[in-house]
């Protein structure tokens, strides 16, 4: 009688992250069953640690996946990247973020990032070219999982020249650029009076609107006596440690 094997080339999904409910660990718990018994050629590599690492350790033991999940414990920084560099598809399930700097780093590296879409997100990486969005939800990021994997496995990402285009985009001289474009901006918009600034606070509805409000009015109130109290005229100004630009040409040609 002959025997045949069916061989799976292997995909390792990475996750690195704090493992607390900010970063979507009860939602970890319910993609990994789904993704281990629909793609066989699927494992798993989890670094990290905290007060949800007993959720995803009895899940193992309930689904039996022992020999499809390694768990890293916690990673100093300086390890990470070679944790990464392991790995096909890196998953992010966090709840709340502002930025979050593990996805940017697992591109980086090469990995086709499969993320919730929430916070700041969506403005970290071009989608879906490097990043995968999902809702916040079990059934989407296994979906999203599902893609990436069929996606690394048709046409894989380039780790070189994904590292590249990361360079590019997050630069020092680029953050630095578009920094001071944000300020210039913000000095040349004419400041909000206060009716405007009311009905911006207004706008968040409910009590939190109303408390809001109230609070403005307040402080707005506090200033304009302590104006009436000491005029702004009263006050000395401060001068500008860096001249002008057309001081400063004119200081040169001299």
């Amino acid at each position: 009688m002959t025997l045949h094997f069916i061989y799976f080339p292997s995909i390792k999904v990475v996750v690195v992250s704090r493992l607390v409910y900010r970063k979507g660990v009860d939602l970890l718990v319910g993609i990994i069953p789904q993704i281990a018994h629909q793609l066989p050629q699927v494992d798993f590599i989890i670094g990290g640690d905290g007060n949800k690492m007993l959720s995803l350790q009895e899940m193992v033991e309930r689904e039996r996946l022992q020999d499809r999940i390694e768990f890293l414990g916690s990673v100093p920084h300086a390890d990470v990247a070679g944790v990464l560099r392991q790995g096909h598809v890196f998953l992010n399930c966090s709840l709340t973020e502002s930025f979050c700097i593990a996805i940017l780093e697992a591109a980086s590296c090469g990995l086709l990032v499969v993320s919730t879409n929430v916070g700041g997100v969506p403005e970290v990486l071009p989608s879906p070219e490097m990043v995968i969005l999902c809702d916040p939800d079990v059934e989407a990021l296994v979906e999203g999982v599902k893609e990436a994997v069929k996606r690394q496995e048709s046409e894989p990402v380039d780790p070189i020249e994904a590292h590249r285009q990361i360079e590019t985009m997050y630069s020092w001289h680029r953050v630095a650029q578009q920094t001071v474009q944000v300020y210039d901006r913000v000095v040349q918009e004419p400041p909000l009076r206060f009716a405007e600034r009311l009905s911006c606070f207004r706008s968040l509805g409910g009590i939190s609107g109303f408390v809001a409000g109230l609070l403005a009015v307040i402080v707005e109130i506090w200033i304009r006596i302590v104006v009436w109290i000491r005029p702004q005229s009263s006050i000395d100004t401060a001068l500008d440690l860096m001249p002008s630009e057309e001081t400063y040409m004119k200081e040169k040609d001299t």
